[in-house]
């Protein structure tokens, strides 16, 4: 396991956890937070212990606040196009990445904290959970995938009022607007999140990382050419141990064994 300096990285009976430590700056995305996330979720990927992710922050204030304005103030036009491209580049290979993941929003989630949650499959928030697109209010636009990640989850009308108005809404208000699948409290988050996090593991793990790819491309295509997509993935999954076993388990009322990836 490689050893961090701005995050660690841990895994237990299946699930994986990467927590952003920098508390001092409220876990602040600097560059070099964001180059360790990337080779983090390299580690992940390649693990075979790891089948969910758990992304959260340390402390009791904050998931992310925010990118490091004291490292964004002074860059020229193209270092900031620069830090946007690192950040949209790391976030993308979140989304991408093969394990279902899981933001567990333990704070202020603002700005690129927003957008870190976002780059989750999920996101489960502590009721003293905070989360905005502050950044028109600094003279910039997210920058880090949040117009668009925002919308496809919210929709238009929804994150153009956080993004126009810069404005921080509660945890409640999140999950209202779709932002969140769910809300318990600080002491309970952990708990919930690696309660989710095993009742993905109990499913086969290939149907479960090929139902996240369909979902995350067929977002991008028609209606048809989603559901060519479907078909095609749900028949391959017929040369599999995984629908042998899980099938013979269900007609002989036995749980299923299933292999690992």
């Amino acid at each position: 396991m490689k050893t961090y300096k701005y995050l660690s990285l841990s895994a237990e009976n299946g699930v994986g956890t990467l927590k952003i430590e920098r508390p001092k700056m409220l876990n602040a995305l600097s560059t070099g937070v964001l180059e360790e996330i990337d080779k983090a979720i390299d580690e992940v990927s390649s693990r075979q212990d790891i089948d969910v992710l758990l992304v959260t922050g340390t402390g009791e204030r904050a998931f992310v606040a925010g990118a490091d304005i004291s490292e964004m103030k002074d860059k020229t036009v193209f270092e900031g196009r620069t830090f946007s491209e690192i950040g949209n580049n790391v976030f993308l290979k979140l989304s991408t990445l093969r394990q279902p993941t899981i933001a567990c929003v333990n704070g202020f989630a603002l700005g690129g904290g927003c957008e870190l949650a976002l780059a989750c499959d999920m996101r489960i928030a502590s009721d003293n959970a905070k989360f905005g697109q502050p950044e028109v209010g600094l003279g910039i636009i997210p920058g880090f995938g949040g117009t668009q990640r925002l919308t496809r989850l919210v929709g238009t009308g929804i994150a153009k009022e956080l993004i126009f108005t810069g404005k921080i809404v509660s945890a409640d208000d999140a999950l209202r607007m779709g932002l969140v699948n769910k809300v318990v409290s600080f002491d309970d988050l952990q708990t919930e999140a690696m309660d989710l996090a095993n009742q993905i593991r109990k499913n086969a793990p290939l149907a479960v990382e090929l139902s996240k790819e369909v979902i995350d491309s067929g977002i991008e295509m028609s209606l048809a050419n989603g559901l060519r997509l479907e078909a095609e993935v749900f028949g391959s999954l017929f040369s599999t141990s995984d629908q042998t076993e899980g099938m013979d388990a269900f007609i002989n009322k036995r749980k299923p064994k299933f292999e690992k990836n």
